[in-house]
């Protein structure tokens, strides 16, 4: 299959007004905007070949995405609200781009709070996508602890699947994967038709724990900003 006759474009979501952390994805993360490492991945990916728009509503978000590199899709304030879901964006950008560049082939949508994701993992992501009879493509990282989840009932811990399974070895329990919002890959047909990234189809994407981290709070931040730091400071030692 050739891949480089597919067109691929990349969706980067960036409102302004993010609450946990105020202005999170232009904040300086060791040294660079958050956004600055979603939006250089992307573009080192051999397959999206320049095409990184970044949707938002902020003048000051799309003036840095734009130093970076990346194009902009003007989001309409309707839009950049605390209860407008992910696939809403991608459908507005979508529409947007059908009529100012043609409709792509796949679409991937990259949040910009996940900045430890590389190049190669999209890379390898389109690859699984293309290589397969598939709706779309998740990135996902293994969750050894979910059959251990508890609720609480009338006060008291009630295990959520059972006994049988909270009282299981760790290593003994089956394994499971939950989304880790790195990477979503589609078509705009399926996600015109389904409105969403789940689909009946998905295919993992399976990614390790280290380049899975989604930045929602300031300890994320710093822990982010910490594992950035050390990569850098091993780099420069060669």
């Amino acid at each position: 299959m050739n891949f480089q006759k597919k067109r691929i474009l990349a969706i980067v979501p960036a409102r302004g007004g993010s609450k946990g952390i105020p202005r999170k994805n232009i904040k300086f993360l060791a040294g660079k905007p958050l956004i600055a490492y979603t939006i250089r991945v992307a573009l080192e990916s051999k397959y999206l070949d320049g095409k990184v728009f970044v949707s938002t509503e902020d003048k000051e978000i799309a003036k840095i995405s734009k130093k970076y590199g990346a194009k902009i899709v003007k989001r309409p304030q309707k839009l950049a609200t605390d209860n407008i879901s992910s696939i809403d964006v991608v459908l507005h950008a979508l529409k947007f781009l059908k009529k100012e560049e043609g409709e792509p082939d796949i679409a991937i949508l990259l949040n910009p709070t996940s900045p430890l994701r590389t190049a190669t993992d999209i890379d390898k992501a389109i690859e699984l996508f293309l290589r397969n009879k598939c709706e779309s493509v998740i990135g996902v990282c293994e969750s050894e602890s979910s059959y251990w989840a508890l609720k609480i009932k009338k006060g008291f811990l009630i295990p959520v699947f059972g006994k049988k399974y909270f009282e299981t070895r760790r290593q003994d329990l089956p394994k499971v994967y939950i989304p880790n919002g790195v990477i979503f890959i589609s078509t705009p047909k399926i996600l015109n038709k389904y409105k969403t990234f789940y689909t009946n189809k998905i295919l993992p994407f399976i990614m390790p724990l280290e380049r899975s981290v989604d930045i929602d709070n300031e300890i994320d931040f710093k822990l982010v900003e910490t594992i950035i730091k050390n990569q850098n400071e091993a780099t420069e030692l060669f």
